[in-house]
C-alpha cells in the first residue's frame, strides 16, 4: 500500500519476488524441470503482495474481511492477501496547514484578509482512521471556519495589534474540536491581517491627525508652563527690585558682549538701574 492506501511494492517485498524467482530458475537448471520456476515464481508473488514496511512515524491499520484488526508498525510485517488490507498510512510527525479567509467581516464591520498557519498531530491513529474518513480535510475545513468565527468576534485594532491572541482562540477552538479525532492542534500562528488600500489610507490619515493633535497639545503645554514661570519670576522681582536691575543688568550686558552688536536703551531705565558707569566701562574695555 502507498500511503493514501492504494497498492503500492515496497523494496523488500520487489527484492523477495526476484529472489525466489532466482532461487525457481537455479533449482529448474539442476532438475531439468520447470515446476520450480512456476511454484517459486507464485511464491514470490506471494510475498510481493503480503510483505509490508511502514516508516517509524508512520502507522497503518489492518482489517481482516473488513474489520479492524489492529494497528501495524513501525517496520516490516505480512498480510494475507486478498483476506487483509491496510489504510492509508497515518503520519504522526507535526504537520503544518496554511488556512485564508478572505473579505471576512470583523466585529466593527470591516472586511479583512487573515492568513493563518496550524501546526498540529497525530496522537491517536485508531481514531484517526475510523472516526473520520479525510481527517486532512477536515482540519483544512474546520480550520477555515474557525477563523471565520474568530474574525467576527474580534474588531479590526484587535486582530492588527494582538494577533497571539487570536491564535490562541483558534488554537482552543479547533483543539476541542479535533481532539475526538485523535488530533491535536499545538498552536496557530496569524501571520497577515490585510485591510482594503482604501481603508489603509483613511488610517494613516487618522494617524497623522492624531500625532498633530499630540503636538499642538504639547506645545500648549508648554506654553502653559512657561507663562507659569513668568509669573513666578514677576513675582519674585517685585519683592526685589535689586534682583530685577541685577537681571536686567545680566541682559543688557549678554546682548553687548558681542562685538558690533547695539543696544538702544532708554535714559530713564539707565538712571533708575544706574547703569551709567557700568555701560561706560564697558565700552572703554571695548575701544581698548
Amino acid at each position: 500500500m502507498n500511503r493514501r492506501g492504494n497498492i503500492q511494492f515496497n523494496g523488500v517485498a520487489v527484492a523477495a519476488l526476484i529472489i525466489s524467482i532466482a532461487i525457481g530458475v537455479w533449482i529448474a537448471s539442476l532438475t531439468q524441470r520447470q515446476w520450480p520456476i512456476i511454484l517459486f515464481g507464485l511464491i514470490g508473488l506471494y510475498l510481493l503482495y503480503s510483505i509490508r514496511v511502514v516508516r517509524q512515524w508512520e502507522k497503518v491499520a489492518l482489517l481482516r474481511l473488513g474489520h479492524y484488526v489492529g494497528l501495524r508498525g513501525p517496520g516490516i510485517f505480512f498480510i494475507v492477501p486478498v483476506l487483509e488490507t491496510l489504510s492509508p498510512f497515518v503520519d504522526q510527525r507535526v504537520r503544518v496547514t496554511s488556512v485564508t479567509a478572505e473579505s471576512t467581516l470583523s466585529r466593527d464591520t470591516v472586511p479583512v484578509d487573515v492568513d493563518a498557519i496550524i501546526f498540529w498531530l497525530v496522537w491517536n491513529a485508531e481514531k484517526a482512521i475510523l472516526e473520520v474518513e479525510s481527517y486532512m480535510d477536515a482540519i483544512t475545513m474546520s480550520a477555515q471556519t474557525a477563523l471565520r468565527e474568530s474574525i467576527g468576534r474580534h474588531e479590526l485594532a484587535q486582530m492588527i495589534t494582538d494577533r497571539e491572541a487570536l491564535g490562541r482562540e483558534l488554537q482552543r477552538i479547533l483543539d476541542e474540536k479535533t481532539n475526538p479525532w485523535g488530533i491535536t492542534v499545538q498552536s496557530v500562528e496569524v501571520r497577515d491581517v490585510r485591510i482594503p488600500q482604501a481603508l489603509q489610507d483613511a488610517m494613516s490619515r487618522q494617524a497623522q491627525a492624531e500625532r498633530e493633535r499630540q503636538a499642538r497639545i504639547i506645545l500648549g503645554q508648554a506654553e502653559t508652563e512657561i507663562s507659569d514661570k513668568f509669573v513666578k519670576a514677576a513675582q519674585a522681582y517685585e519683592q526685589n527690585p535689586t534682583a530685577l536691575h541685577l537681571r536686567a543688568m545680566n541682559m543688557l550686558y549678554e546682548a553687548i558682549k558681542e562685538r558690533g552688536s547695539m543696544v538702544i536703551v532708554p535714559s530713564s531705565a539707565v538712571e533708575t538701574m544706574g547703569l551709567g558707569g557700568s555701560l561706560a566701562t564697558i565700552a572703554v574695555a571695548k575701544q581698548t
